[in-house]
């Protein structure tokens, strides 16, 4: 004898607990369909016997799902993408799976790594915010009977559920606001035209300069910003032509605060006012937006409840695995206007 202790079966459990070993499964699975006496029964059985799932036994158990969800995001570094993942996080929770988080830094080859990676470790399926270059490495996925849902992002070509933003009118409405203020030269700080979100955003800017019928400058349209620093040298650019924006339409966070950033450098290095400096609309709200030093208007949305509902169309497709159409959902978003106080 080794002199370990014997670790407590599901049925010692069941047997404490006066309920059937499948109701001791799905009180630890999350709970649905039992009610909450029989819950509490299970338990106290649990804390009594010390028991505790083999999670590495469960997951190598031919025909045994893995109670595991792949989630790929596309910037770890992005507080808005942590947040989509503890919406996912909550929803997956409540019937007892449990995510693996993977970053793909907008590269499409690291994508099809992860989701290589994901399928390796027999996910039951897959949430992922996709670069949008290739869509073969998730079809593959599909076809292997892998649901897959896209969220944020839709892939061209791709027969999947999805969950995204209300992108151009968004764009549309907060550009309009601007252009309604009185501002005539609004820039534009966007990412990658191709991707997704960066092309609806765009053409949500354009459209509101064309139905206000104000004609727009090239030279104050700066794209393809990725990150925080080249989003502050792209506004340093613009804030040093001879005719800089009075405005600036920011496609995401990460723009908004890039161009924050150059906005505090010019007040605290090069002695500006705050007033001589542009307002900023930034689609995708950040903590302490409302505290910069220039009015920070936002286009807001729960990246949370994204989660939660990419999350909820795929435990749908877990449950119910026939052909159904894709569902593809479109979440509104808000505008919060932000203008100078009197005192500025």
């Amino acid at each position: 004898m080794s002199g370990q202790r014997r670790r407590p079966t599901v049925k010692e459990v069941a047997v404490r607990a006066g309920v059937s070993p499948m109701t001791v499964s799905r009180t630890l699975a999350g709970g649905v369909n039992v009610t909450p006496e029989l819950q509490q029964r299970v338990l106290a059985a649990v804390a009594e016997l010390g028991y505790h799932r083999d999670e590495n036994a469960r997951s190598i158990r031919p025909g045994q799902p893995s109670g595991l969800i792949g989630v790929a995001i596309t910037n770890i570094a992005n507080p808005y993408y942590s947040t989509f993942a503890l919406g996912v996080e909550e929803e997956a929770a409540r019937t007892g799976r449990r995510i693996l988080l993977g970053n793909t830094a907008e590269d499409p080859v690291r994508e099809a790594q992860l989701v290589g990676d994901f399928l390796g470790r027999r996910v039951e399926g897959l949430i992922v915010v996709p670069t949008g270059v290739s869509s073969d490495h998730l079809e593959h996925a599909r076809h292997s009977g892998v649901p897959v849902v896209l969220a944020s992002r839709r892939v061209a070509g791709l027969v999947a559920d999805s969950v995204v933003l209300d992108d151009e009118d968004g764009a549309l409405r907060g550009t309009s606001a601007l252009l309604e203020a009185g501002h005539t030269r609004i820039a534009y700080l966007g990412n990658i035209r191709r991707i997704f979100t960066g092309e609806r955003r765009y053409r949500g800017f354009v459209r509101a300069h064309r139905e206000h019928g104000i004609e727009l400058d090239p030279r104050l349209v700066a794209e393809g910003q990725q990150e925080v620093e080249q989003a502050a040298r792209a506004m340093r650019a613009l804030l040093e032509l001879d005719d800089p924006p009075t405005a600036v339409f920011c496609a995401n966070n990460r723009n908004t605060i890039g161009a924050v950033t150059e906005i505090g450098r010019q007040i605290s290095s090069a002695g500006r006012r705050a007033l001589d400096l542009p307002e900023l609309m930034s689609f995708d709200d950040f903590e302490l937006s409302g505290l910069m030093p220039v009015p920070v208007s936002v286009i807001a949305h729960d990246p949370r409840e994204l989660g939660r509902r990419a999350a909820a169309l795929l435990l749908g497709r877990l449950e119910d695995a026939g052909d159904a159409a894709p569902r593809e959902l479109e979440l509104p978003v808000t505008l919060l206007r932000r203008t100078r106080r009197a005192t500025d």
